[in-house]
């Protein structure tokens, strides 16, 4: 089974607001860049949306390292958390609805065809992927910002 390191970043400008998400796969010595982004969306949907657009990328079941910042998506995986709300019909233990519900049950199978171990880093710590999958979903996001908006919300101050 072949070892595939993933990188991966969300964000987003206002929670919800334009966003982005950035992936770097690394096998071996070989690195591709993705990314992409979205109009009206959360940093949650992007983090999710980062390692699901990398995970559908391998051609074959493989031995997955996934490093995120993100502790919503490794603690939804590692701890439990989102096999716990599908099999709960979405609910988490509280009773309230479990959120972004259809790309946890994508990411949930994903996570059956490829072995998938996920590590933490903190965010904006000077992590070399972690910096350059920022950079790239903020760039990503960056291209959903609607300017008219922007000066809507700031008035014309006459």
């Amino acid at each position: 089974m072949k070892s595939v390191n993933i990188y991966t970043d969300g964000s987003c400008k206002s929670n919800p607001g334009p966003g982005g998400w950035a992936a770097v796969l690394v096998y071996g010595k070989t690195e591709k860049e993705i990314s992409g982004g979205a109009a009206d969306t959360t940093n949650n949907r992007m983090e999710l949306t980062a390692v699901i657009s990398a995970l559908k990328l391998l051609k074959e079941p493989c031995r997955v390292t996934v490093t995120t910042d993100s502790k919503y998506v490794s603690d939804g995986i590692t701890k439990g958390w989102a096999a716990s709300w599908k099999s709960h019909g979405w609910k988490k233990s509280d009773k309230s609805p479990a959120l972004n519900p259809e790309l946890w049950d994508e990411l949930l199978a994903l996570c059956k065809i490829h072995t998938v171990s996920f590590e933490w880093v903190k965010g904006h710590a000077g992590h070399p992927y972690n910096e350059r999958c920022d950079t790239m979903a903020q760039a990503e996001a960056e291209k959903y910002k609607n300017p008219i908006a922007d000066i809507e919300k700031i008035g014309t101050g006459c």
